[in-house]
Order: C-alpha cells, then sequence, then structure tokens
C-alpha cells in the first residue's frame, strides 16, 4: 500500500485567500497594520519557517530596502497543496521550506523558476542548490545519531548501516516513512550506495524497531530517555533547540543525549537544508531576488546560525559555538538536487520494506 506523504488538503487555517495585498488572516507582516505597500514596495512570502530570527530578518530587510515583506505560515505541504490549488493566481513570490525534498516537488510541480544571481552563486556553494537555479540553501542541519549517554558508548556507534546489525535489534527510534526527512536520507542513500544496499538499510532498520515509528524528531529524544530505545535518527537543530529550551523537562531530555555523527570514514553524515525559490507567478521578482540575497548574506547567515541553531550554507560565516562544540564532521559529498530526484524510488524502497 502506497505512503501518502504530501497532503491531499489544506488546513482550516490555510483556506482563505491572499487579498491583493496579502492582508489575510493567516498572513504576518513586520510593519504597521495601517501601513499599505504598492506592489512594487512588496514581496510575498509563503514560508513552513516558523522562527523568530526568520521574522526578525524580515524586519531588517524592510528597514533596509522600504520592500514590506507578507509572510504566509503554514506546513510545508500544506503550501505547496495552495500552490497547487491557486496556480499563476498565486500571491506568493516566495517559497521558503524545510527540505530538498519539498523543494523539490515545487520544482516538479512547475511552481518554481530559474534565478540568475552573482550574489547568490556567490554565497551559496554548489551542492547546497538547484542544477537548474530554481531553488537555494538557506540553512543546513545534520542528520546525526543521538543515543542515551548511559547506555551507549560513542565508540559503539559507526555508521547509518550499523544500526542494521543484530546489537541494535529492538533498540531503534526512528520517524514514520512518509516523513520528508526519512525519505530524503534514503535518497542520498540511493546515491552513495545504490539502490539494492539503500533497500537493505530500510529492511535492517525496520528489523531493529524499537517501536512501531511513530513522531516526530523530539519525539525520539524523548523516546530515548524514557528507555523505548537507546539510538534514534534526527536533526542537529533540535538537539540544540533542546538544550536551549525554556522547558526544564526537554532542556533535561537533551542533556541526556548524546551526538554522534556517522560515516565518516566512509561517505558522510547526511545533511540536508532549509531553502528558498522565487515562484514562476512572482509579481514582485525584483523584490524576492534582493531577499533571497539578503538571507544569504553573512549578517543573516550569522543570525540564523546563533539564534537556531542552524549550520550556516554561507561558508564564510562561522557556527553556532554550540554546534562548534560538537566538532567538525565529513558531509555526504552529493548535490542536494538528487535528494529529489531519488524521492519516488525512495518512497518504493520504504514501502517495500514494510516501513511504516
Amino acid at each position: 500500500m502506497n505512503k501518502k506523504y504530501m497532503a491531499l488538503g489544506l488546513s482550516a487555517a490555510l483556506t482563505t485567500s491572499l487579498l491583493a495585498a496579502c492582508a489575510s488572516t493567516e498572513e504576518t507582516t513586520t510593519t504597521g497594520d495601517n501601513e499599505t505597500a504598492e506592489e512594487s514596495k512588496v514581496v510575498n512570502v509563503y514560508s513552513s519557517r516558523h522562527y523568530d530570527v526568520d521574522k526578525e530578518l524580515y524586519k531588517q530587510f524592510e528597514e533596509e530596502t522600504g520592500v514590506k515583506v507578507n509572510v504566509v505560515e503554514g506546513k510545508g505541504d500544506e503550501l505547496l497543496e495552495r500552490l497547487n490549488t491557486e496556480g499563476e493566481n498565486t500571491e506568493a513570490d516566495l517559497f521558503i521550506t524545510a527540505d530538498a525534498g519539498n523543494l523539490h516537488q515545487a520544482k516538479e510541480a512547475g511552481h518554481l523558476q530559474a534565478v540568475d544571481s552573482d550574489v547568490l552563486e556567490s554565497n551559496i556553494p554548489e551542492k547546497y542548490r538547484d542544477t537548474d537555479k530554481e531553488w537555494f540553501g538557506l540553512t543546513k542541519r545534520a542528520r546525526v545519531i543521538v543515543y542515551a549517554k548511559d547506555r551507549v558508548k560513542p565508540e559503539d556507534l559507526s555508521t547509518y548501516e550499523a544500526l542494521t546489525e543484530e546489537q541494535w535489534n529492538g533498540k531503534v527510534l526512528v520517524r514514520p516513512s512518509e516523513n520528508m526527512y526519512n525519505i530524503s536520507l534514503l535518497s542520498s542513500f540511493i546515491e552513495v550506495n545504490g539502490v539494492d544496499q539503500a533497500k537493505e538499510w530500510a529492511e535492517g532498520m525496520v528489523n531493529n524497531m524499537a517501536r512501531d515509528p511513530q513522531g516526530n524528531d523530539r519525539d525520539q529524544a524523548k523516546a530515548v530517555v524514557a528507555g523505548e530505545g537507546d539510538v534514534a535518527i534526527m536533526n542537529t537543530y533540535y538537539m540544540g533547540l533542546m538544550l536551549n529550551s525554556e522547558d526544564a523537562e526537554e532542556k533535561k531530555v537533551a542533556e541526556a543525549l548524546g551526538i554522534f555523527f556517522p560515516n565518516q570514514d566512509t561517505t558522510g553524515t547526511h545533511v540536508n537544508i532549509s531553502g528558498i525559490a522565487m515562484t514562476k507567478a512572482a509579481k514582485n521578482s525584483d523584490n524576492a531576488k534582493k531577499l533571497m540575497e539578503f538571507m544569504s548574506d553573512p549578517s543573516a547567515q550569522e543570525q540564523f546560525a546563533s539564534a537556531n541553531y542552524e549550520y550556516p550554507v554561507n561558508e564564510s560565516v562561522e557556527p553556532n559555538e554550540l554546534l562548534k562544540s560538537w566538532g567538525e564532521f565529513k558531509e555526504q559529498d552529493i548535490n542536494l538536487s538528487v535528494l529529489g530526484e531519488n524521492q519516488q524510488e525512495a518512497i518504493r524502497i520504504f514501502n517495500e520494506a514494510g516501513w511504516k
């Protein structure tokens, strides 16, 4: 039975259409309510990122350029479905979302356009941008193994593939296969190891799961500490957020976990992005391009790194001190465009392996 990994309907919060100036109830703006902006002084953003640092950057962009930023927030698949519904009538100039796989879906649906920018190409390494220039990475996150410090030694860990070995039987915690982070992870294995080995990994993981896949990355961390399993796969920025959480229990969970960067002696740790793309129907393309370039600038990249514990894509910017404390690591040597290209094959493998 095929997995359904993209929402077919919009949530109630996303059903109201944007007005001409994008002044709907779903929209947040960083300027006064009574201010009206001419079309030449506005940029409309659909974003699945809901972080304070993004809002702060929009404010800074407005102050520097006089261009008003209107934002509609929602889950990535909901916003993509909205683009599908609105087509060329969409008010969105930019689409911002987590995971190169989601950006690939938008590209395949014909919603994006190529952007020629020396600034973007200078600030963002080639491996973190679409080969056709239709999307660009803004931040990076590594998909690592976290482990219970009181039950697992870091020397017991080595690779993603080793999690399929007998010693981890009944001890591995993961998200459902329909999660885009997992789809992209398996897509990367298809690229670096081939289809047969990718399938062996998925089957081995199913055999070693501590429970049926469920929950988000934070839920995997909590389950490890609760003793439901010994290891889990999750993104680094979640660990950063949890370690600095105002929720004492969440912070306690993160402090009980160790972080391990797998495959350092082989293919490297899987890295994914949050990225930005200009819609094909963009009515404010000049302003959209300015915002794209602004968010790839070292100043913005430093703020992403310090406030949200994400790795900057701009190589001139240092990671946050917490991320530095985890050490440098070897990344998979792939262009992230392949995460989208291998997506359907990854879904097929998950289904055949019985990964729920």
